[in-house]
């Protein structure tokens, strides 16, 4: 391709990145004002599940359909798909409506995002891609930090219905720079099938999953999640008999890939489950804003940044499983210390608990991919990195999920057991003058003790995380040769 071209094409990318990136933290700033306007606190958890599962499921399809149809047209269709969904949750009026935008947004991110890689794959060689990788992980790591920040700005001084529509006219350039700048390669006659039956099975699954443990306990829950079982067991067996499997059971049996597969569910589980409640801790307990909120979670994501950096330099001196378990040791301490977090906590300290989190994401997921993509066999390369992602936003994805439950259920029982309105749960969210004193303090302590039981479960979760990198095998980083993939 042509250097302008490729110049067209490269921003476009990185915008559209920045976009996806930021949307899964901007609404998390966001949400309980927007719970206090529209209500449906038992919902709250789907705002951000129906995003992590339509943007996590997808994923391979995306990838495959790109190979068949075109780069362009696919990446066309997935941003649409997005900015679609931002205008559906910037118009909602209910927290349906708001839940369906997020899932139609996620499956547009669920596009963009690695659509983005295989184009930069395809413009650079080797060196140059080594570079761009850096640089596009800082625009991750910027876009990270700036979107809790930015929603909660966005929700002070305007409304909450612009950190949604702030994606439209971004995201229509992005899009025109990369439909005007790609030159579509010239592809083969022989088109890879698409395994559409596991998509649906797994997809499928999922949502019958999250859905029973939406209202667990129940007759009906328990039958959805035994029709999730039944699922999965299909899913299982079909994927065991296809050609090109979505979910590839083989690379199960390498205990390194099955180890980072446990440790990328358990810590996901905890990680999103935290950030997406922290800031309604801070906004409906400390009774701060949502600005205050953002800021909050920002040492999370600085601390993720740095810590990657540095444990990528530290990683062939120190070694891939000693640097998991320091790091996986630093999250679970930092989990640990925020179930001790209460109604009279302070901020700063919260800071530094979450900064603990992410410095221990950002030492051992760096160094669990690193591993992997280094003993894996060339030609499963893609597949296993895309599944390590993959088991971090499924684990988050259910992590989200199983504490909204827990928390509606809690808060419930808290608010009852105090003869309290739960009506007033929406005042806190979103005061009114006046109003804020009168409400306070008895459904703060509800509310901070229905969150302390979700940080208890993040504690959990973490904890077994922990336990998971222990069964990393004692082996030295050496990269397959190409004789042994049958390369050329």
């Amino acid at each position: 391709m042509p250097q302008n071209r490729i110049i067209l094409v490269t921003i476009g990318v990185m915008l559209s990145l920045f976009l996806a990136s930021m949307e899964s933290t901007v609404v998390a700033t966001a949400m309980p004002t927007i719970v206090g306007q529209l209500g449906g606190l038992e919902h709250y958890s789907w705002v951000f599940s129906a995003f992590m599962l339509t943007s996590t499921t997808f994923v391979p399809l995306y990838g495959k359909l790109s190979d068949i149809y075109g780069r362009r047209r696919i990446y066309v269709i997935a941003m649409a798909l997005f900015l679609l969904g931002s205008v559906m949750c910037g118009l909602a009026n209910s927290m349906t409506q708001l839940i369906l935008g997020r899932a139609l947004q996620g499956l547009g991110a669920g596009g963009i995002q690695p659509l983005a890689f295989i184009l930069i794959g395809e413009m650079f060689n080797l060196r140059q891609r080594a570079k761009m990788q850096g640089l596009f992980s800082g625009v991750w790591g910027f876009s990270s930090i700036v979107g809790p920040l930015l929603g909660g700005y966005i929700v002070d001084k305007f409304t909450w219905h612009w950190i949604f529509y702030i994606n439209i006219l971004p995201g229509l350039l992005a899009a025109a720079l990369v439909a005007f700048g790609w030159q579509e390669q010239a592809q083969s006659h022989e088109r890879p099938k698409v395994d559409y039956l596991g998509a649906a099975l797994l997809t499928s699954s999922i949502v019958s999953l999250l859905l029973g443990l939406m209202d667990f306990g129940s007759i009906g829950s328990w039958s959805l999640i035994s029709l999730a079982v039944v699922l999965f067991a299909a899913l299982v067996w079909v994927e065991s008999r296809s050609a090109d499997p979505i979910l590839p059971l083989p690379l199960f049996r390498d205990r390194l890939f099955l180890t980072a597969i446990t440790h990328g569910i358990f810590t996901g589980w905890a990680l999103f489950g935290s950030i997406s409640y922290i800031p309604l801790f801070v906004q409906s307990v400390l009774g701060t804003s949502a600005t205050q909120a953002g800021i909050t979670i920002t040492p999370m994501l600085l601390g993720w940044v740095t810590a990657s950096i540095i444990g990528m330099r530290l990683i062939m001196t120190v070694g891939h499983r000693k640097l998991g378990l320091v790091g996986t040791a630093v999250f679970v301490t930092g989990a640990f210390l925020m179930m001790w977090i209460g109604a009279g906590s302070s901020q700063i300290v919260m800071m530094l608990y979450v900064a603990m989190m992410g410095i221990g994401m950002g030492l051992s997921v760096p160094a669990f991919l690193v591993a992997v993509q280094t003993t894996m066999e060339r030609r499963n390369l893609g597949t296993a990195t895309s599944m390590l992602q993959f088991s971090r936003l499924i684990g988050g994805t259910l992590g989200v999920s199983v504490m909204g439950a827990a928390l509606s259920i809690r808060l419930a029982s808290n608010l009852s057991a105090s003869g309290l309105d739960p009506s007033l749960v929406a005042q806190i969210l979103d005061p009114l003058p006046g109003v804020e004193v009168i409400v306070d303090a008895g459904v703060r302590l509800a509310m901070a003790n229905a969150i302390h039981l979700v940080f208890v479960i993040a504690f959990v979760s973490a904890a077994l995380g922990l336990v998971a990198v222990f069964f990393t095998p004692h082996q030295e980083l050496k990269e397959k040769s190409p004789s042994v993939v049958g390369l050329d």
